[in-house]
């Protein structure tokens, strides 16, 4: 049997070993040892390894399918020390966030103790070459952002918030000088960062009609405006600000720190979805910020739209773990949940919804691996970042739609997951640029035409 057929028969018997006991083995073993161990066994070994983990399946009776969106199966592409990462990011999600997501996602607070938790994993920057970042593969880094929704939108979006947007800005547009002072805290999750572009009265037209403005005085900028929805602001301790240069009408990027004199950041209440994530209304008076706060290389929209480029595919992924999370929560449910004397899974409407379900889920995953391979090998495109941005947030609500009426009047209830799925999909439908825009930015690239007013 060759190498790859035999980690492939692993790895299917292994998914009869529940993932949650997986994932714990992965923190006591070297996973990528043990498994390159198995590439090496002849045909006799391997059949007896195969015995030994049927053993515990055919006592008893019949064991289901294992619950894994992944149907096409592409966790095989990763490799050992990718799969040993990935499964760390789930162990870590489903043992300190699942048990309190919901309890935060109802009182709209953010779990701060588990920052210093998260930071172990090393994983924020994870594609960034340097200071202290794992300089991994965008795919990896996509696979990440999946597994944090997949279990909670909010602490994904929190993530990419600080990791891809903040940390991307420092890393794409500052000076060698600001990346060596913040990329390395950032990294460690020591500083936390936020990015501030949406305003109150702008938003998807953010690039021609920004109100927040800068003024340089000498050797310093004058910041006045405000900015809306920003993620992480109410205690970030730098806050990534775009403003239109009143003199040059070009938009440039700032460090602000935390307690910057004429900064305030006023949390938003009363959110339908993500509701963990504290966004800010943030209000700059007379905001003083020395030039060497400045991104060097942030002189026009074009860089912050390199920013928003790197991290669009983050979102699409994002959109996919969400509609992962709720489709496995679903299909859990449907195998518990009895009607008529038996689980309703068994029914044909039901295995309708739920085949659906998988059909988006892995028609998303084939689009965001490509999107991430194109973008490891530096090809990526604004409108192709922006078609997967659109299909995805729209096949997410349908797959979480479908994932509540299979759950009846239970999938409206805060303590089966799913109700909260549902509500934070309709921001990812929204946030990194609507629909409606993204579409635009395709539809300008297929036909040459551009339709924006």
């Amino acid at each position: 049997m060759e190498w790859f057929k035999k980690i492939k028969h692993i790895t299917h018997l292994m998914k009869q070993v529940d993932f949650n006991e997986l994932s714990q083995i992965s923190e006591k073993i070297d996973l990528p040892k043990i498994m390159k161990s198995v590439g090496e066994l002849d045909d006799d070994q391997l059949k007896g390894l195969t015995k030994l983990l049927t053993e515990k399946a055919k006592k008893g009776q019949h064991k289901l399918p294992p619950i894994d969106g992944d149907f096409y199966e592409y966790d095989l592409k990763l490799t050992f020390e990718e799969r040993a990462i990935q499964m760390k990011v789930r162990n870590f999600m489903e043992t300190e966030v699942e048990p309190i997501a919901n309890e935060c996602w109802k009182r709209a607070e953010f779990p701060m103790e588990i920052i210093p938790k998260l930071a172990k994993l090393n994983i924020s920057g994870v594609a960034y070459e340097g200071y202290g970042c794992p300089n991994l593969s965008f795919v990896m880094e996509g696979v990440i952002a999946e597994e944090i929704a997949r279990v909670d939108v909010s602490i994904s979006t929190f993530f990419g918030v600080h990791s891809g947007l903040a940390m991307g800005s420092i890393y794409l547009c500052g000076s060698d000088e600001q990346k060596q002072e913040w990329l390395p805290k950032m990294q460690e999750m020591k500083t936390i960062g936020a990015f501030a572009l949406t305003e109150p009265n702008v938003g998807s037209g953010v690039a021609g009609g920004m109100e927040t403005t800068c003024k340089k005085v000498g050797d310093a900028w004058i910041l006045n405006g405000q900015k809306k929805w920003i993620g992480n602001a109410t205690f970030a301790d730098v806050i990534i600000i775009w403003a239109r240069d009143v003199d040059s009408n070009q938009v440039k990027g700032f460090l602000v720190r935390k307690g910057n004199p004429g900064y305030v950041a006023e949390k938003i209440e009363d959110k339908m979805a993500l509701r963990t994530v504290q966004n800010a209304l943030i209000t700059i008076t007379d905001c003083i910020v020395p030039e060497s706060d400045r991104l060097q290389k942030a002189n026009s929209f074009r860089d912050t739209a390199k920013v928003l480029r790197m991290t669009r595919a983050g979102v699409a992924w994002q959109a996919l773990g969400c509609g992962r999370g709720a489709y496995e929560s679903a299909l859990k449910y449907t195998k518990k949940r009895e009607q008529f004397g038996k689980p309703i899974a068994k029914f044909q409407l039901i295995q309708n919804h739920l085949v659906e379900m998988l059909a988006n889920l892995t028609a998303m995953k084939a689009m965001v691996y490509r999107l991430s391979e194109l973008q490891d090998q530096g090809l990526l495109t604004d409108e192709q970042a922006s078609l997967a941005k659109v299909f995805c947030s729209m096949r997410t609500r349908d797959v979480v739609s479908r994932a509540r009426e299979v759950m009846g009047g239970n999938g409206i209830l805060l303590e089966y997951d799913v109700a909260r799925f549902v509500a934070d999909a309709e921001a990812i439908y929204s946030y990194e640029g609507t629909k409606e825009i993204n579409t635009l930015i395709v539809g300008r690239a297929i036909t040459g035409y551009s339709a924006f007013a």
